[in-house]
């Protein structure tokens, strides 16, 4: 089953790394990353002195106050000028495909004209969208009242991407249409007749001058028209419009600046490509899918990489280079990589590199076994992961090591443990140590043990971090957090559950495997251990629910303490300087009553009537009434012995 799973995906991550541009999704990733690849290699290009665009624009439609259909006697007037300026070829993307009263001057116009002229032409059958059937057929009527000459219909159909309405490719050129009108202007390169790949759209080498120069036609019937012939002669004039909302189309430049391309302008991309003899060469079927081999064979054998953590990065970023760079460089050597899966190889390679990494680890060596059964029950992850791929950083007898130790305590669990049913009690107690036991691995910690209700856990072995203060001090919020959600989840057949009270200490413990030769337990021994245990139960008579020693909170980055004064711990002679974690309290209070004690505890007795007084502002705050109440009792830097009065 292992193998089959394994096999499966390798054919799942070839077959995406083949066919990415057929799966949904994916294919618009493609097209993406497609249009990234076409504005990074496009040539950056001087304006195009082969071709003009002359076009109506939206002051020539408020100065003629006509807006559809465009003025036919104004493009009757300006043909004859530019005709008269010998351009080499006329192209007009303008549909006559309804009658108007300027039409006897348009057809005399046309009728006139000596420059190779090629009226916009399309067909019911390959648009119905935008040309209805009498459309075409007034059309094909202007045609023939033209009569023979210098003007000829040509095909104007353009083909965005159905999916995302972009346009991107040539378009198909059916034998019933007539050519299209980059064709029809420029026959020099018959190759296109039948190409219907990838636009070589190209870009502006200065943003001050577009690709194309654009004329406003209404220049080409005032009084110094005759100034503009420089602009005309000699080259290829394409008539369409420049309006606002009409005839726009999405290019895959408009991922750049969000401009929409005219329909005029696309046309002049078509012509400047087919003057250019641009043809880029289509990629062979059975080149796709070597790549896609290769792919998927990258990712299997770099998953069964092993190897030290900067050579196997290395050999990382070294594949994510050639497979990010090949398309590009691909696109640069004029060949066309519209429908190359670049999206489909990156997904290929993950496929293959965590089937077969899956398949090897679920075989792997005694080692990892080893850790899967030992460490993962009572080290987080990536603490296990290290020693996995170093084993000799798990010590297998004691070392001594300053730890953060914490001991969990569940308020009434003796009494609780007799009120329910043996079963209730297996099931509520199993639930609550998953609860904790989550809360410290989720922060990095590793599990000790469990005695009864109670967790007893530890940072900074058998790998110490920077951050261990951090982590645990988080945890131990956390797990109070999580014995308090715990509580409220209890349901109604289980007596009321108290609250989960949290001992910290930093301490030197001696931490290692300990136990015979048929059993052993990973665990810390020594005084660290035992503050932390006693800091917990000291909660109860603080009124407190966390207690973190002076020694941990010193190593810590995190500003969420109030102090809660010097006590004697049970069995102990030393003071402690305890602190509790108080997230929730105001900032400022905390600072202030951090403040005051520091006043206080330094001889200042004019801050214990300030510390009365706050304490008398916040009644329900019992840890702070006992706080001012035993530094009361304690005196300037005294301490306070549990137990006494």
């Amino acid at each position: 089953m292992r193998l089959a799973g394994m096999v499966l995906f390798l054919v799942l991550g070839l077959l995406f790394a083949r066919y990415s541009w057929d799966i949904p999704l994916a294919k618009d990733a493609e097209r993406a990353l497609y249009d990234i690849r076409l504005l990074e290699t496009a040539e950056r290009m001087p304006q195009d002195d082969r071709i003009v665009m002359v076009v109506y624009t939206d002051e020539t439609l408020e100065a003629l106050a006509k807006r559809s259909p465009l003025d036919r006697e104004m493009l009757a007037n300006a043909l004859l000028k530019i005709d008269a300026m010998n351009p080499k070829s006329i192209g007009i993307d303008i549909l006559i495909d309804q009658p108007q009263a300027e039409d006897p001057i348009l057809i005399d116009a046309f009728r006139r004209v000596e420059t190779p002229t090629w009226l916009a032409f399309a067909s019911n059958a390959t648009s119905p969208d935008y040309m209805k059937l009498w459309q075409e057929q007034f059309l094909t009527g202007f045609l023939d009242r033209i009569g023979p000459g210098a003007v000829k219909p040509a095909s104007i159909m353009l083909e965005p991407d159905l999916e995302d309405g972009v346009i991107r490719s040539w378009p198909r050129q059916p034998d019933s249409l007539p050519p299209l009108l980059a064709t029809a202007m420029a026959p020099i390169h018959p190759e296109f007749r039948d190409y219907s790949r990838s636009i070589a759209f190209r870009l502006p080498e200065s943003l001050d001058y577009p690709v194309f120069s654009k004329l406003p036609i209404d220049l080409f019937v005032t009084d110094f028209a005759d100034a503009l012939r420089p602009q005309i002669e000699g080259r290829h004039v394409l008539i369409g419009g420049d309006i606002q909302d009409v005839d726009d189309y999405e290019t895959p430049m408009s991922r750049l600046d969000g401009r929409l391309t005219k329909g005029v302008e696309v046309h002049a991309h078509l012509l400047a490509q087919l003057l250019d003899g641009k043809l880029p060469a289509a990629i062979p079927g059975w080149a796709l899918w070597l790549v896609a081999v290769a792919v998927v064979v990258a990712g299997g054998l770099t998953s069964l990489l092993e190897m030290r953590s900067w050579k196997l990065a290395a050999v990382l970023i070294g594949q994510v280079i050639f497979f990010v760079s090949l398309p590009f460089l691909v696109q640069a050597g004029n060949i066309d990589t519209l429908g190359l899966p670049a999206f489909g190889w990156a997904v290929g390679w993950l496929f293959a590199f965590a089937a077969v990494g899956t398949a090897a680890r679920a075989v792997g060596s005694e080692q990892r076994r080893f850790a899967q059964s030992t460490l993962g029950k009572y080290l987080p992850v990536d603490i296990a992961n290290q020693i996995l791929r170093d084993p000799e950083r798990l010590a297998l007898k004691g070392e001594k090591r300053q730890i953060y130790a914490i001991f969990t305590d569940m308020e009434g669990f003796t009494k609780l443990s007799h009120a329910i049913t043996p079963e209730q009690l297996s099931t509520l107690l199993n639930r609550y140590l998953d609860l904790l036991s989550d809360t410290v691995l989720k922060h990095g910690g590793t599990i000790d043990k469990f005695v009864g209700d109670a967790v007893v856990a530890f940072w900074g072995a058998p790998i110490a971090r920077e951050d261990d203060a951090d982590r645990a001090i988080n945890a131990a919020v956390a797990m109070y957090e999580a014995g308090q959600e715990f509580a409220r989840s209890g349901g109604d057949d289980i007596p009321p559950l108290g609250k989960t009270r949290v001992g910290l200490h930093r301490g030197e413990a001696v931490v290692g495997n300990f136990g015979g030769e048929g059993r052993i337990q990973y665990t810390a021994l020594g005084d660290g251990m035992n503050t932390a245990a006693r800091l917990e139960s000291a909660n109860k008579s603080l009124k407190t629910t966390i207690l973190v020693s002076s020694e941990a909170r010193r190593q810590s980055t995190l500003d969420l303490f109030r102090p809660m004064g010097r006590i004697v711990l049970s069995g102990r002679a030393t003071p402690v300087e305890v602190w509790e974690p108080a997230p929730q309290m105001d900032t400022t209070l905390r600072q202030t009553l951090t403040t005051l004690w520091e006043r206080f505890d330094g001889g200042d007795m004019s801050a214990l009537p300030e510390l009365e007084q706050l304490a008398e502002a916040h009644k329900e705050d019992a840890a702070l009434a006992n706080f001012v109440y035993r530094i009361r009792e304690a005196g300037p830097g005294g301490h306070f012995v549990l137990g006494s009065k």
